[in-house]
């Protein structure tokens, strides 16, 4: 499975998105492929998965991946929620 952290430029909240997606997947004993970038580039990967903010993801609107959206990328406990909510 792979899953892209995205924000604006996708070097600093979409790096911390990662880490903090990382963390969360060990605790719940999931294997992935976690990566982060910009908006843009996103827009040309295939990922299982996008985690990125709602105006983000609205720039994201029809891409084939499914977009998982995290208002907190600092609260584990919502990245943990929106990740089991759309991994079942």
């Amino acid at each position: 499975m792979k899953i892209l952290c995205v924000c604006g430029l996708g070097q600093g909240t979409s790096l911390i998105l990662r880490m903090n997606t990382e963390t969360v997947l060990r605790q719940l004993g999931i294997q992935a492929d976690v990566e982060n970038t910009d908006v843009s580039s996103a827009k040309g990967e295939k990922p299982d998965f996008i985690l990125t903010s709602n105006e983000l993801a609205q720039t994201l609107e029809g891409h084939p991946s499914k977009i998982i959206i995290v208002n907190n990328y600092f609260d584990l406990e919502e990245i943990k929620t929106a990740l089991q909510t759309n991994l079942n």
